[in-house]
């Protein structure tokens, strides 16, 4: 290392939220965040905090903060930070700027949560990813409907539209959600992808599911996965076929959004897009699988009967992980619908202060009132 290499000053960036139902959105304006500088600190507000300014909050604090935590981008979690930016904020952490994206967050007063922070210039913003938000995820079990899904050959179609793009159906969008597709990119698959390739010696583990909202069932589970060998590999099953196994309208995020949900986990090592159901004799061996894991959960037969993990028990290559969390997507639905009314409240007060705000926003900027450095490439 040269001199002026170690003389080099370590930027310490600072991003804060509430990270509800943390999904590859959230993941990828913290990606973002990162990119920008060397460390990065994100805060997480309280419930109490989120409830007096936002509504009620779909997941707990405690799992708020677990999973932001598990981001691989993520050097540092302050738990319980103030829903307003302050400076002192920054300065507690040797901060030297904040990073948020694009849109808009307002206290319960209607004002800009960043306001501090951006009179001082110590505030960044990068590009929201458009098609995901908790706002549309909520309003997707509301609204249970199956537009969003990649069906036929759709299902492992990965969309040469730019990743902003907005794959909207009037029948499947509420007016008050704004309920989007996400389309991916190969460009963005690659910037959440860590990579990396097994080493020599290393003991490959593979297991597979829908992986669905992910959640903190998925997180400890893959967890002890990735405590059974170096390199752990996570299939993703297609959305016809996770509705074959899960019924109703599921799965809630189509495939890709789960893809990239599961590959910005840092106990993810590779991910394999639309797997096969049952783990077969070619893919162990394509893979080199070690060990085959799967959860406590019932293992629904294949369509023809057989029992889909026939091949990794038959080579003694198989084992059931108990992870102690218990957490479901359906238990995320329940919750959803236990409090529906609560919640669409709260998506329509969202929608209405975000759209003022951000007109107001837009009138700055074409004013010239408007100061934040942007960093628009992702």
């Amino acid at each position: 290392m040269s001199q002026g290499d170690s003389d080099k000053k370590t930027v310490r960036v600072w991003c804060d939220g509430c990270y509800d139902m943390v999904h590859f959105g959230h993941a990828n304006s913290l990606r973002q965040a990162k990119a920008m500088g060397d460390f990065l600190i994100v805060g997480v507000h309280t419930d109490e905090e989120i409830g007096k300014h936002k509504g009620p909050p779909v997941f707990t604090q405690e799992e708020r903060y677990k999973m932001v935590r598990a981001i691989k981008w993520v050097d540092e979690v302050v738990e319980g930070a103030p829903y307003v930016t302050t400076l002192e904020t920054l300065d507690k952490y040797n901060c030297d700027f904040c990073v948020h994206g694009d849109d808009i967050t307002m206290t319960a007063d209607g004002v800009d949560t960043y306001h501090i922070v951006k009179a001082a210039k110590r505030y960044k913003e990068c590009r929201r990813t458009e098609g995901v938000s908790t706002t549309d995820l909520v309003g997707r079990m509301l609204l249970m409907t199956r537009q969003h899904q990649q069906i036929g050959e759709a299902e492992y179609r990965v969309e040469r539209n730019h990743s902003d793009s907005l794959g909207t159906d009037a029948s499947a969008r509420s007016p008050w959600t704004g309920v989007t597709q996400f389309l991916p990119t190969t460009q963005k698959i690659m910037q959440f992808s860590s990579g990396l390739t097994p080493k020599p010696g290393d003991k490959i583990v593979y297991v597979a599911g829908a992986f669905d909202l992910f959640h903190v069932g998925h997180l400890d589970f893959l967890e002890k996965a990735r405590q059974q060998g170096d390199f752990l590999i996570v299939g993703l099953h297609t959305d016809p076929v996770v509705n074959r196994y899960k019924g109703a309208n599921y799965p809630i995020m189509n495939l890709h959004e789960r893809v990239l949900s599961v590959l910005a986990c840092k106990y993810v090592s590779e991910v394999v897009i639309g797997a096969p159901y049952s783990v077969t004799a070619d893919l162990m061996d394509q893979l080199k699988v070690d060990l085959v894991c799967h959860g406590v959960s019932e293992i629904m037969p294949d369509n023809d009967g057989s029992d889909p993990y026939e091949e990794p028990k038959s080579r003694k290559k198989f084992v059931i992980l108990d992870s102690g969390n218990d957490m479901t997507t359906q238990r995320i639905v329940e919750r959803i619908i236990e409090h529906r009314l609560d919640y669409e409240v709260r998506n329509k007060k969202k929608e209405k202060k975000e759209k003022a705000a951000y007109a107001a926003y837009m009138r700055a900027k074409e004013e010239g009132r408007c100061d934040i450095e942007a960093i628009p490439v992702e």
